[in-house]
């Protein structure tokens, strides 16, 4: 049985990160982080590397693309691939995202079986699950 992927959430949204929770657990290894800063410590002590992190664009402290910035500047985390799950919509907002090195774009609400559909075309496109 092959390992099952980890995934970091980071949202500042509790209800977020328990729908994003819920819809993931049966098929990843899912932490939740309730900001960029807490996921980056956590990184920091190299105890899990995600193999995708799932970010939120705004939130108080540091926002997801500081949060990203800081990610592909480190050579340790430059290869985790970032999808932005945000209520963002706007296309200057997305772009940003993108040019920033965020692999894709998602926008909340989500739908839960969508969610997991892209994620498992996203593995099974990029290490062949």
């Amino acid at each position: 049985m092959a390992e099952q992927k980890i995934i970091f959430f980071v949202d500042d949204s509790i209800t977020n990160l328990t729908v994003g929770r819920d819809a993931l657990s049966d098929t990843y290894d899912i932490f939740t982080f309730n900001s960029g800063l807490s996921m980056l410590k956590m990184l920091e002590k190299k105890v899990k590397i995600p193999n995708l992190i799932l970010l939120d664009i705004e939130m108080p402290e540091m926002n997801g693309y500081e949060v990203l910035k800081i990610l592909k500047g480190k050579e340790d985390t430059m290869h985790i691939p970032v999808i932005f799950l945000t209520a963002k919509d706007d296309f200057d907002s997305e772009s940003k995202g993108l040019e920033l090195g965020a692999i894709d774009y998602i926008k909340k609400p989500f739908s839960q079986p969508l969610l997991l559909e892209r994620l498992e075309k996203y593995f099974i496109e990029t290490i062949g699950r």
